[in-house]
Protein backbone atom coordinates (compact mmCIF):
# COMPACT_ATOMS: atom_id res chain seq x y z
CA UNK A 1 0.00 0.00 0.00
CA UNK A 2 1.16 3.27 -0.98
CA UNK A 3 0.57 7.23 -1.47
CA UNK A 4 -2.79 7.89 -1.38
CA UNK A 5 -4.17 4.71 -0.84
CA UNK A 6 -1.70 4.46 2.37
CA UNK A 7 -3.47 8.29 3.25
CA UNK A 8 -6.82 7.26 3.23
CA UNK A 9 -6.16 4.05 4.84
CA UNK A 10 -4.42 5.97 7.75
CA UNK A 11 -7.34 9.04 7.63
CA UNK A 12 -9.56 6.23 8.05
CA UNK A 13 -8.38 5.11 11.09
CA UNK A 14 -8.45 8.57 12.71
CA UNK A 15 -11.95 9.11 11.66
CA UNK A 16 -12.38 5.61 13.57
CA UNK A 17 -11.60 7.47 16.74
CA UNK A 18 -13.41 10.62 15.88
CA UNK A 19 -10.55 12.88 15.05
CA UNK A 20 -11.66 16.49 13.79
CA UNK A 21 -10.53 17.96 10.48
CA UNK A 22 -8.48 15.47 8.84
CA UNK A 23 -6.63 16.50 5.97
CA UNK A 24 -4.81 14.84 3.13
CA UNK A 25 -2.07 16.95 1.91
CA UNK A 26 -0.37 15.85 -1.30
CA UNK A 27 3.30 17.18 -0.92
CA UNK A 28 4.69 14.46 -3.38
CA UNK A 29 6.03 18.10 -5.32
CA UNK A 30 7.23 19.67 -2.29
CA UNK A 31 9.64 17.54 -0.73
CA UNK A 32 10.96 14.40 -1.45
CA UNK A 33 10.49 13.23 1.99
CA UNK A 34 7.43 11.83 1.10
CA UNK A 35 4.32 11.86 -0.90
CA UNK A 36 1.68 12.62 1.78
CA UNK A 37 0.79 14.53 5.01
CA UNK A 38 -2.23 13.26 7.09
CA UNK A 39 -2.89 15.62 9.33
CA UNK A 40 -5.71 15.63 12.18
CA UNK A 41 -6.59 17.09 15.88
CA UNK A 42 -8.00 15.30 19.15
CA UNK A 43 -9.50 17.27 21.80
CA UNK A 44 -7.40 16.19 24.34
CA UNK A 45 -4.08 14.83 25.31
CA UNK A 46 -5.35 11.11 25.91
CA UNK A 47 -7.57 11.22 22.18
CA UNK A 48 -4.36 12.19 20.41
CA UNK A 49 -2.52 9.23 21.70
CA UNK A 50 -5.57 7.28 21.51
CA UNK A 51 -5.29 7.78 17.74
CA UNK A 52 -2.19 7.47 17.20
CA UNK A 53 -2.54 4.10 18.65
CA UNK A 54 -5.63 3.90 16.53
CA UNK A 55 -3.33 4.38 13.22
CA UNK A 56 -0.60 1.91 14.25
CA UNK A 57 -3.28 -1.03 14.98
CA UNK A 58 -5.03 -0.90 11.87
CA UNK A 59 -2.63 -0.34 9.04
CA UNK A 60 -0.52 -3.48 10.86
CA UNK A 61 -3.82 -5.49 10.56
CA UNK A 62 -3.33 -4.17 6.97
CA UNK A 63 0.70 -5.29 6.76
CA UNK A 64 1.72 -1.94 7.35
CA UNK A 65 4.33 -1.22 9.97
CA UNK A 66 5.40 2.34 10.97
CA UNK A 67 8.85 3.31 10.39
CA UNK A 68 9.02 5.52 13.56
CA UNK A 69 6.85 7.65 15.89
CA UNK A 70 7.22 10.15 17.54
CA UNK A 71 6.02 12.95 20.50
CA UNK A 72 2.64 10.83 21.00
CA UNK A 73 3.27 9.82 24.72
CA UNK A 74 3.15 14.16 25.08
CA UNK A 75 0.12 13.92 23.25
CA UNK A 76 0.61 17.48 22.16
CA UNK A 77 1.81 16.95 18.63
CA UNK A 78 2.45 13.12 17.31
CA UNK A 79 4.05 11.26 14.20
CA UNK A 80 3.79 8.29 12.74
CA UNK A 81 6.27 7.52 9.66
CA UNK A 82 5.13 5.14 7.11
CA UNK A 83 7.61 6.67 4.55
CA UNK A 84 5.57 7.69 1.75
CA UNK A 85 2.90 9.01 4.22
CA UNK A 86 3.69 10.76 7.56
CA UNK A 87 0.83 11.30 9.96
CA UNK A 88 0.75 14.32 12.10
CA UNK A 89 -1.72 14.27 15.42
CA UNK A 90 -2.15 17.42 17.11
CA UNK A 91 -3.87 18.90 19.64
CA UNK A 92 -6.08 21.56 18.71
CA UNK A 93 -3.56 24.16 20.52
CA UNK A 94 -0.52 23.00 19.12
CA UNK A 95 -2.60 22.61 15.41
CA UNK A 96 -3.27 26.39 15.82
CA UNK A 97 0.31 27.42 16.02
CA UNK A 98 1.65 25.34 13.82
CA UNK A 99 -0.42 25.09 11.18
CA UNK A 100 1.12 22.65 8.73
CA UNK A 101 -1.82 22.89 6.10
CA UNK A 102 -1.31 26.44 5.56
CA UNK A 103 2.43 25.80 4.98
CA UNK A 104 2.04 23.29 2.19
CA UNK A 105 -1.12 24.18 0.54
CA UNK A 106 -0.10 25.23 -3.12
CA UNK A 107 -4.20 25.83 -3.56
CA UNK A 108 -4.65 22.24 -4.77
CA UNK A 109 -3.19 19.64 -3.09
CA UNK A 110 -5.19 19.60 0.35
CA UNK A 111 -8.49 17.09 0.55
CA UNK A 112 -10.36 17.20 3.84
CA UNK A 113 -11.42 13.59 4.33
CA UNK A 114 -15.25 12.62 5.48
CA UNK A 115 -16.36 9.69 6.94
CA UNK A 116 -18.90 8.84 3.87
CA UNK A 117 -15.31 8.81 2.04
CA UNK A 118 -15.22 11.42 -0.83
CA UNK A 119 -12.90 13.93 0.64
CA UNK A 120 -13.48 17.53 -0.58
CA UNK A 121 -10.62 19.46 -2.03
CA UNK A 122 -10.01 22.84 -0.69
Amino acid sequence: MEGYELAKACAKALAAKKAKDILLVNVGEQTVVCSYFVIASGTSTTQVRALGDNVEEELEKAGVTALRKEGLREGRWGVVDYGDVVVHIFNEESRLFYYLERLWDSGRNVERYTDDDTGSKG
